[in-house]
């Protein structure tokens, strides 16, 4: 017998639609400071500003995958998800453990606290929401 899958549930339903405002607010965000940044002073601290601009990538393209749903936008959520974990936790450490490397903060450092850590949460909120919804509910 051919296996049958259970259809998965859309990202962009319920409290879905919560997690991708947020994280459109933060594409925005990040997007428009690490611009200013890269444009005014980019010589200050490079490192920082281009971390910033991946963090705004990384949000755009999240956001993206989030509302987009379906199988390809869940799998682009998940590994955006998870590469933002990986940073904001390693952008974290080093910030803190070497704060020389970071001349000026970065979205991700000290583990998002100039945005209230809220970049440490939102990508542990995220894969909870894309756990939560990869199948439909009996």
């Amino acid at each position: 017998m051919a296996e049958t899958r259970t259809p998965e549930r859309a990202t962009s339903q319920g409290p879905g639609r919560l997690l991708i405002a947020v994280y459109l607010l933060f594409a925005i965000a990040a997007t428009s400071r690490a611009g200013l940044q890269i444009v005014t002073r980019f010589n200050e601290a490079p490192l920082a500003y281009l971390l910033s601009a991946l963090a705004a990538v990384i949000y755009i393209v999240a956001t993206v995958g989030l509302a987009r749903g379906g199988h390809t936008g869940r799998r682009i959520a998940l590994a955006c998800c998870t590469v933002e974990l990986v940073g904001v936790l390693g952008v974290g450490v080093l910030s803190l453990v070497d704060p020389a490397l970071f001349p000026d903060d970065t979205v991700w450092s000290g583990f998002g606290s100039g945005y209230g850590y809220i970049p440490l949460v939102l990508p542990v909120l995220g894969l909870v929401w894309l756990y939560h919804t990869r199948h439909e509910r009996a």
